[in-house]
Order: C-alpha cells, then sequence, then structure tokens
C-alpha cells in the first residue's frame, strides 16, 4: 500500500486515520472496535479531519506510547500488525505513515475503562450492556439460551414431553433432576429455581408466554415479488407456535403440502415424480432458522416466504462466531448449543457443518442453482429456487458475466427493454434494484440525516434500531416499535414520528392505519 492509495481511501467499516497527537486511550476504543467487528487498518500520522500527512518518525515518545495501546490499554489485548510506509510530510520531510492491521477477534474487547466499542459503518460506537450482551452472545463468549428467567416456575414445564424426551435419551433419573443436574436447564438459588431460556424454549407448556416472536410464519405470495397496500399478494399467512421440536415439525410438514410435483415417464420406463424442492433442502432451511436464531432478538419472528421461483427463509441475528458467508459450507459454529444438541437427538441438525454442505450437494444434483446466503441488517437470509427462479438466476448470472457493459444491460433489461421478460425472465423488483444498486434508504444515508437534524444519543440509536429490525419486516407501526424498545406508547410515537420528518417512511395503504414501510433510495410517491 502507498502514501497515496491510504490517501484516496475513505474511513469505513474496516478503514481509519488518526493524528499521531491522537491519545492513547481515544486509540484504543479504535482498536478494540475493530476487533469487535470485522477487523480493518488504521493509518496513524494523517489527520483524519484534514488529511494532512504529519508522519510519526518525529514523535519517537507519542509513538512508543501509541504502539504500546494494544496491550496495555486493552482488555484482553488485541493483535496488532504493523506495517511503515514511506511519505513526504506535509513540512517536506522524509517520513512514515504507521498501519496497524487489526484481525476480527473471537473475544470481546474493551478499553480500560471496560467501556466496549464496535466499528460501525466510519464511527467506533460505544456499546450500551444490551448490545454489549449481545454481541458477548454473537461471538459466543455467552449464550443467550443460558439466560434465566426471573417468573418462570415448574407449571411452565410440560413435564410429560420432557419425560418422553428422556426415554428417547435414555436418561434414567427423574425430569425435574435433569433440569437441575444438567446443561444449567434450572438453576435453584435460596429455595428458589429459576429456568434458563432454553429449558422454556425446548420444554416449556408454552414459551411464547416469554417469547411472543419465538415462533416461525409461513407467508406465500402469488408471483414473484412481495407487494404491499392494494396489490398485497399473500394467499396463506400461517403461524406455527409451541416448543422448539413442535415449531420445526409442523412447520416442515405444512411446506410440503405446498411443494409442487411434477411427473414424467422415466429413462427405464416407469413414471418417475419430482419435488420442486428436495425434501432435505426444505427441511435444512427451516431447521438451520430456529436452530440458529437470536433467541435475544424478540420483535421479529422467523419467516418462510414463498414464491412462485423461490423459497427465501429470513431468521433474526447476525452470523454467529467464525461463520462468514463464504466460509458457511464448511465452517460450524452453534449460537445455541443446547437447542441444536436438542434437535440432533431427534435427527434433525446433521453433523457439524454437513446440512449445508448437503443442501449445496443436493441442489446441483436436481439441476438447480446454489442456495444464496445474504446478511440484511440483523436478518439471516437463505433462499433456495426452483427450476424457474434457477433459470432465471443463472440467465441473469450470465448477463453480468458475458456482456462487458453489465451493469448498463442490465438496466436496459430491466427498466427500458419492451422485451425484458423474455430477456430476463421474471426479474423481480429485488433483481433489477441489486443490478441498479437501488436499495432501501441505507443506513449511512438515515444516520447522516438524523445527524443533519441534530438528534442526539439515545434517540440516533433508537432511530437505527428500528430502521435495522424493520427493514425486512418491512410494514410496521407504533405498535412494533414499542414491542422492540420494551417503551411506552409516547415514547414510539416520538419515533414513528421523527422517522417520518427524516423523510425515510412511506405509508401502507390497505393495512389499517398506521402502517408504514422503508423507502427505497430514488423513490417517488404518488
Amino acid at each position: 500500500m502507498t502514501i497515496e492509495e491510504i490517501l484516496s481511501m475513505e474511513e469505513g467499516q474496516v478503514f481509519d486515520r488518526k493524528s499521531i497527537a491522537i491519545h492513547a486511550t481515544a486509540l484504543s476504543d479504535v482498536i478494540c472496535a475493530f476487533a469487535n467487528a470485522d477487523g480493518g487498518t488504521i493509518a496513524i500520522g494523517i489527520s483524519d479531519k484534514t488529511r494532512t500527512v504529519e508522519g510519526v518518525d518525529y514523535e519517537n515518545d507519542k509513538l512508543n506510547d501509541l504502539l504500546r495501546v494494544p496491550v496495555d490499554y486493552c482488555h484482553p489485548s488485541v493483535q496488532v500488525k504493523t506495517e511503515m510506509i514511506p511519505c513526504t510530510d506535509y513540512k517536506g520531510r522524509n517520513n512514515h505513515v504507521l498501519l496497524m492491521h487489526i484481525e476480527a477477534s473471537t473475544f470481546l474487547h474493551a478499553n480500560h475503562a471496560d467501556e466496549v466499542f464496535q466499528r460501525i459503518g466510519d464511527k467506533s460506537k460505544k456499546l450500551s450492556f444490551e448490545d454489549r450482551m449481545t454481541l458477548m452472545y454473537d461471538k459466543g463468549l455467552r449464550f443467550f439460551e443460558d439466560a434465566l428467567l426471573l417468573d418462570a416456575d415448574w407449571e411452565d414445564i410440560d413435564l410429560d414431553f420432557l419425560t418422553e424426551y428422556l426415554k428417547k435419551i435414555k436418561y434414567g433419573k427423574s425430569a425435574k433432576e435433569y433440569l437441575l443436574q444438567n446443561h444449567n436447564f434450572a438453576v435453584e438459588k435460596n429455595g428458589m429455581v429459576q429456568f434458563s431460556a432454553a429449558a422454556i424454549l425446548l420444554f416449556g407448556n408454552y414459551p411464547q408466554r416469554f417469547f411472543p416472536r419465538a415462533r416461525v410464519r409461513f407467508i406465500r405470495y402469488d408471483g414473484t415479488e412481495e407487494l404491499f397496500g392494494t396489490e398485497m399478494n399473500v394467499i396463506k399467512d400461517v403461524i406455527f407456535e409451541g416448543t422448539i421440536l413442535k415449531q420445526v415439525e409442523e412447520s416442515i410438514k405444512y411446506l410440503a403440502t405446498q411443494i409442487k410435483e411434477k411427473t414424467y415417464l422415466g429413462s427405464t420406463g416407469l413414471f418417475v415424480t419430482e419435488e420442486e424442492y428436495p425434501e432435505f433442502v426444505r427441511q435444512e432451511i427451516i431447521v438451520n432458522a430456529v436452530t440458529h436464531r437470536d433467541y435475544s432478538i424478540k420483535g421479529t419472528d422467523i419467516q418462510i416466504k414463498m414464491f412462485d421461483d423461490r423459497i427465501c427463509v429470513e431468521s433474526p441475528g447476525k452470523l454467529p462466531g467464525t461463520v462468514k458467508l463464504d466460509n458457511m459450507r464448511t465452517t460450524h459454529f452453534s449460537r445455541n448449543p443446547k437447542i441444536a444438541e436438542f434437535l440432533r437427538n431427534y435427527e434433525y441438525v446433521k453433523e457439524y457443518g454437513e446440512g449445508v454442505d448437503r443442501m449445496y450437494r443436493e441442489l446441483e444434483n436436481a439441476g438447480l442453482a446454489t442456495p444464496v446466503f445474504r446478511m440484511n441488517a440483523f436478518m439471516m437470509q437463505t433462499t433456495v429456487y426452483n427450476a424457474e427462479g434457477s433459470n432465471a438466476k443463472i440467465n441473469a448470472q450470465k448477463l453480468a458475466f458475458d456482456s462487458p457493459n453489465a451493469k448498463i444491460d442490465a438496466q436496459k433489461l430491466a427498466f427500458e427493454s419492451p422485451n425484458a421478460k423474455i430477456d430476463a425472465p421474471k426479474l423481480t423488483v429485488k433483481e433489477k434494484a441489486d443490478y441498479l444498486n437501488v436499495k432501501k434508504i441505507n443506513i449511512d444515508t438515515l444516520r447522516n440525516r438524523i445527524i443533519n437534524k441534530g438528534y442526539q444519543q439515545p434517540t440516533e440509536e433508537k432511530l437505527l434500531r428500528i430502521y435495522v429490525v424493520m427493514e425486512v419486516n418491512r410494514v410496521f407501526s407504533t405498535k412494533d416499535v414499542m414491542q422492540e424498545l420494551s417503551c411506552p406508547d409516547s415514547t414510539a410515537r416520538s419515533i414513528m414520528k421523527k422517522l417520518r420528518d427524516l423523510d425515510v417512511l412511506v405509508a401502507v395503504k390497505g393495512m389499517g392505519k398506521g402502517k408504514y414501510r422503508f423507502k427505497y433510495v430514488g423513490e417517488t410517491i404518488e
């Protein structure tokens, strides 16, 4: 990397510039923020405000203080690689800029004051207690399924079901002994018994009493797009509640009733029946969502969205631990190990990482497109395509790779060509938006508008949280804001008013009063 490249880079999720005059404590915040997020590089010796090249060679004492920051001011210490880049400083002297390369860490790093920062966009954000706990859950340092519920008692446990489960795993003691002596499902303190989240989710009489949105929702759409208002195209909307096992069993069984079949005369002279999605794939996308969802996010549920050309499963929670979008086929990390073990005993969860890899193989063997995994804010999206969707996806990919002017051609196909449906079969609104890089009002745009309006913390955090949580589940109201923020009606109404003032909401008609979704960039509202 050259000094010219460093000066041309924009500060963002994985890059920052800092003056040599930065205090050691302030630098520790940035180093911890990168380590707690995706890693990144800090260029020291360049003013972050004016991009003036100061260099570090003539500030030996200061430089030595900053080099000790990852060890002396970060707890636990952060592994940092350093690099010196030659430059000419603003005084015309030969000098160097220090680069600190920080890897994403599996640990949670705090500064000397036990404050935790995380890199979000171009800012190092100080985390609240709740966000800090969420980050610990994501890194696997703590598990939300172990959190104790204060108001649950033995009446909330289905002892009959638990007894049947213990027979299955050949456990010889009683149901109560199992909970008190295994996996910290129940903890006795001062004569009182407290139950963990996992105990209620797995063995509760009605887990939704404690986790109202810990459920699976199936939505069937007519067509290949998700429409709203007077054009709303939902033709089935079914919710599955109860224990984890009940949700998995019932949603898998119901999805099977919605699958089309094709029967034809095979090469052996016998009739062959094929389903549009392999059975294992249908099961795996549901089991993965239930097993690995972030149950600490209480404002939304798992959604199975079925279109004419694809199934998209959306599950609350970022990718856990060391799992990334580019290593999902080979890397395994369980956000909820107790739930995973339970479902493994029912042969739903496969051995470590086998499920995703087998999904790829089964789709490939069926001649279908490989699954698509996307992170959309706090939602993990898994999409599988049937033959119709696979052909459209392959055609779209072919356009993108074959044409020297792929982006321009894709724009024409999506918006200008009179033969668009022929040239790019059934391009959805989202696919068109992907071609044009047209997204919902993005979080950086929203953050800039918040700053321009002069909204301060904690208002800024609340506005951004609503954006993130409601981004996928787009239609929402004041009631949803109240539930997500655990706030009174007056606060929720204030948040909704501020979002309207920021010009990022669109009123959705045909669903009752007070329903909104987030705008798309460049969207014109009639």
